[in-house]
């Protein structure tokens, strides 16, 4: 008998899965603490994939597949949970990813968030980064954040998202939550439409382009708490992203508007523990004091680093120190810490034999946060 989706979700959920993955004539597989696992013996065929994608699809998202090949949406499977979900045609034909998703945001407390993402949430105004490779959890962060101003602000909260991941029900706030494709059509158009809708703080799912990036940055230089992600694996690499992303001549303009409206970027990673029971998040925090400001405006963002370092004060931290400590202590082994270190040779000895390690290291001294993340679960991205 052939399996269903039905029971792949179960099979996913009962073993702490984050994401689902069917595809055609593959094994079903699930995503456990960042490992992929098998979630069954026999390889699917494309009827039985494309089964299953008719079975979640509406007739207006099966027209859209067919004509761009791949479609975005969230999903509720009752009594199992709320997905995101994307649907892309490769090169053995359909694929399904369902990634689970919490129905209630969480809270900053639950998450063990630093305490700089509280800070942020009490802004009037200003641009607030959230940054991370895919899956390290940047739209659960950004979640509890505006759940934080949910329960205490009486603003007006938009959100654009792709697609809609966790439900916002308003209580000192009024939010508004938006979907691309079926409450807009792109983030542009829909960031455009926002400053026109009366919103205090606006969450952006993702700066995808270049305009995105222009008209956030508007956005907050105009009096409103834009909050969105990028990804990047550094808060400063994070400032070089953004303005290498304009035309030459718009670079020093695009620096002092930045170094004017951005408030603070937190560029996080999940590492496995040492002992692959749970992951820990770890944080990498970049403040935008005077001294960093004048940076961004001079174009010195290679000395961002060093104001990370002495920036205990101010919030910040270099993400590497505290992978270091953590590994140190011995929640994160030092090979784990090796492959997700930025500066590599902080932890040349234990580079992978015939490795060559980097011979130059900034050897940060900042301090560490880091999220305890209770085995079998995962912090979800955008």
């Amino acid at each position: 008998m052939a399996v269903t989706l039905v029971q792949l979700l179960h099979t996913m959920m009962q073993n702490k899965g984050s994401d689902l993955h069917v595809a055609t004539n593959s094994i079903p597989m699930i995503r456990v603490r960042g490992d992929m696992l098998k979630a069954g013996s026999a390889s699917l065929t494309a009827a039985e994939v494309a089964g299953m994608a008719g079975q979640i699809t509406t007739e207006t998202q099966r027209a859209e597949l067919a004509k761009e090949f791949s479609i975005d949406f969230a999903f509720k499977a009752q009594g199992i949970g709320i997905f995101r979900v994307n649907i892309f045609q490769q090169r053995l034909g359909l694929s399904i990813v369902m990634r689970a998703l919490t129905e209630s945001p969480p809270t900053i407390e639950e998450l063990k968030l630093p305490e700089i993402c509280r800070t942020a949430c009490n802004y009037a105004n200003g641009l607030v980064l959230i940054t991370g490779p895919t899956g390290s959890g940047k739209s659960t962060t950004l979640a509890a954040m505006i759940n934080d101003i949910n329960k205490t602000s009486p603003v007006h909260i938009l959100t654009l998202e792709d697609p809609i991941e966790f439900q916002h029900v308003s209580q000192t706030a009024l939010v508004s939550q938006r979907s691309m494709g079926q409450h807009f059509t792109t983030f542009a158009s829909s960031l455009r439409a926002a400053l026109r809708e009366d919103p205090d703080v606006i969450l952006v799912g993702e700066m995808r382009d270049t305009e995105t990036m222009e008209l956030a940055i508007t956005a907050a230089e105009t009096g409103h708490l834009v909050f969105s992600t990028l990804h990047t694996n550094s808060a400063a690499k994070t400032i070089d992203r953004i303005i290498n992303s304009f035309p030459a001549d718009e670079q020093p303009q695009i620096r002092t508007v930045l170094s004017e409206t951005l408030k603070v970027v937190i560029a996080q990673k999940l590492i496995p523990s040492a002992d692959k029971t749970r992951r820990y998040c770890f944080h990498d925090i970049l403040v935008n004091t005077p001294a960093v400001a004048n940076l961004i405006r001079e174009g010195k963002t290679h000395q961002l680093l060093s104001v990370q370092q002495t920036g205990r004060r101010e919030g910040m931290q270099v993400m590497d120190t505290a992978i270091l400590e953590a590994v140190k202590r011995g929640e994160v082994s030092g090979e784990d810490g090796y492959a997700y270190a930025n500066d590599k040779a902080l932890f040349a000895q234990w580079a992978p034999k015939g490795t060559v390690a980097a011979t130059e290291s900034s050897a940060p001294t900042g301090t560490q946060t880091r999220t305890n993340v209770p085995a079998g679960t995962t912090k979800k991205t955008a």
